[in-house]
């Protein structure tokens, strides 16, 4: 019965998901806000909601930190995976989008981030601050920083006129509405997730990244979905470039509520590794399609694809030798 409520709720996430990304094409066209900070901040922030509730509660409750680092290098690796799978299957939008500036820059704060979530896990250069580690505390002033160049940056997507019979508080109601529905549902996904996980007996970091990072990502799965079928790449990337961003500052919150001993758990090792090439491979991504102009089209096809097949393989191979 628990997997049948599973895909029952993870159908209400993913229609929640697919109207919020409709409400937010919206307010890319009607608002003078760019798509960069539409889908980096505000879709990704409601988006990744569902991992913020279950890492709070796998520390306060639940008592278990060590799921929290899986939870979130597991969606994190999730995420850049279904934007690969998006870029295959849309290449076409891909190549003819005009992608903001700040997606890189988001994507260079990525790369800090897990510099310095490596000092942890690797070297083990932990020390904290009123019981709250400095790498949490640095996460937080990293993305805060990422945040202000996405609210600065123009709005560069031109889509196909469409008609709205909306005004924008119409639109933002109806974008609140949502996601507090997404919010319940997801909440509720999570819950099932972890029953599941007990029922197949799954070690809690495996258990982490596999059903509650799939369960946690299907917003930003079809949110992104909703958002490349209507030919708006620019807020797609957003969504999940700023979604793994605002995933990594839910150490910090986490950290919060941990008194005793570390989230930045040893067995999340193997995740950061994949996390990262995979993390890498989408800035090199980002960075040609900046210089595209200058790229032959048979070389832009090449560079894009390779590079696609490498984001989307990055969570089937953690999963094949894990």
């Amino acid at each position: 019965m628990i997997y049948l409520f599973y895909f029952i709720l993870a159908a209400a996430v993913i229609l929640f998901a697919t109207r919020l990304s409709y409400y937010i094409d919206l307010l890319d066209k009607t608002t003078g806000l760019s798509g960069a900070f539409l889908g980096g901040v505000m879709l990704a922030a409601v988006t990744s909601i569902p991992e913020l509730i279950t890492s709070i509660t796998a520390v306060a409750i639940v008592k278990q930190p060590d799921m929290v680092i899986g939870n979130i290098l597991g969606s994190n690796l999730f995420n850049i995976t279904v934007l690969g799978a998006l870029m295959l299957f849309g290449m076409k939008k891909f190549k003819n989008s005009s992608l903001a500036f700040a997606h890189k820059n988001t994507c260079y704060a990525l790369l800090v981030v897990t510099v310095l979530v490596s000092l942890v896990l690797y070297a083990q250069l932990e020390f904290q601050i009123f019981t709250v580690s400095w790498v949490s505390i640095a996460i937080m002033v990293v993305y805060l920083f990422a945040v202000r160049k996405m609210s600065s940056s123009e709005g560069e997507e031109e889509n196909d006129p469409l008609v709205i019979d909306m005004s924008t508080k119409q639109i933002v109601i109806r974008f609140i509405i949502n996601s507090i529905l997404l919010v319940v549902a997801s909440v509720l996904i999570t819950i099932i997730s972890d029953q599941i996980a007990v029922d197949l007996g799954l070690g809690k970091t495996f258990a982490g990244a596999l059903l509650l990072a799939v369960a946690t990502s299907l917003p930003e799965l079809a949110s992104s979905i909703g958002l490349v079928f209507r030919g708006n790449f620019n807020a797609t990337v957003g969504n999940i470039v700023g979604s793994n961003l605002f995933n990594f500052t839910i150490l910090f919150v986490s950290d919060l509520f941990l008194v005793h001993g570390t989230i930045y758990d040893q067995s999340g090792v193997s995740l950061l590794v994949y996390g990262s090439i995979s993390t890498i491979v989408l800035t090199l991504l980002l960075l040609a399609k900046s210089k595209q102009d200058k790229l032959k089209p048979k070389l832009q096809t090449v560079i894009y694809s390779v590079g696609a097949v490498l984001c989307t393989a990055g969570y089937l191979v953690y999963l094949a030798f894990h």
